[in-house]
């Protein structure tokens, strides 16, 4: 391991909408980067700076301290840690941070599998879009052993405005998957009012920008225009129901208790291309 006078070395794998912003912040807030990508063109998401690539995913876990992923699904994060030889390739003592969104169960079985290579985990998905990210003001939401948390706290702060310690492994993803539950509810919550508000004839311009700038107003509502766009917003909704299907399943012991929360966020994700272009359009 790097001693107290040394930056860790940061391995990374997924250098895509979100993941290459990150990647950036990292190299620019002085930390040596180790990548590893599937594809060659992928490596051109970081320009001129500088950082070590790496043509096994073994070799940059080996060089690391820290090791980031930033992978679409909990499958992408267990075939790279386990079939893919990362954990059995990184250095006792490193800590293995898993930035996608996935199931608390799926991180905390991730754990155990690090376990006896004496490998810390943390679960750490963000939250704010590409658009936050590139600002370098995404929310980390972090679940995993406090000196853990502690060491790769100054990595997360070079792309993060909050960083946010939410409990032991597995607590990351709860935070994210009830972050995002609220979000498409409140966005159901704008696509209601509105509609009152059309059947009244009133103004819809100068009704939304009551809701924007007013007591009323909500990251739902400021995120269209700056993260939600008419371009985007299609490929947004079903990533959005995918999450929701994430929250289904880690609150399925809940049961009935969860269903009107579920219903409602469903609601707010599949009406957002109607709500975004009435925002954007009018």
């Amino acid at each position: 391991m790097t001693d107290a006078t040394t930056r860790p070395a940061i391995g990374f794998v997924g250098l895509g909408d979100q993941g290459a912003p990150i990647a950036q912040a990292i190299v620019d807030g002085g930390f040596p980067l180790h990548v590893w990508a599937r594809h060659e063109s992928s490596y051109a998401a970081l320009g001129e700076r500088e950082f070590v690539r790496h043509t096994t995913v073994e070799e940059m876990a080996a060089a690391s301290d820290i090791v980031s992923l930033c992978v679409p699904e909990d499958s992408d994060v267990l075939a790279l840690a386990g079939d893919g030889g990362l954990l059995a390739a990184m250095k006792p003592g490193s800590i293995l941070v898993n930035h996608s969104t996935g199931l608390p169960a799926e991180a905390r079985h991730l754990a155990r599998l690090a376990a006896p290579h004496q490998v810390d985990v943390l679960d750490a998905p963000v939250s704010g879009g590409n658009a936050v990210a590139l600002a370098r003001q995404l929310t980390t939401i972090v679940g995993g052993d406090d000196a853990a948390v502690a060491r790769a706290t100054p990595v997360f702060d070079t792309f993060s405005k909050s960083v946010i310690h939410a409990g032991p492994v597995g607590s990351g993803q709860y935070g994210k998957l009830f972050n995002n539950a609220l979000m498409m509810m409140n966005h159901k919550n704008v696509i209601d009012i509105m509609a009152l508000a059309g059947a009244l004839d009133l103004p819809t311009a100068g009704m939304l920008d009551v809701l924007r700038t007013g007591s009323a107003t909500s990251f739902a509502l400021q995120a269209i225009g700056p993260s939600i766009t008419l371009e985007n917003v299609d490929h947004l909704v079903p990533l959005e129901l995918i999450d929701m299907g994430l929250f289904a399943t880690a609150t399925e012991t809940l049961g009935d208790a969860r269903d009107a929360v579920v219903e409602r966020a469903l609601a707010g994700a599949n009406g957002l291309s109607g709500l975004t272009a009435l925002a954007l359009t009018k």
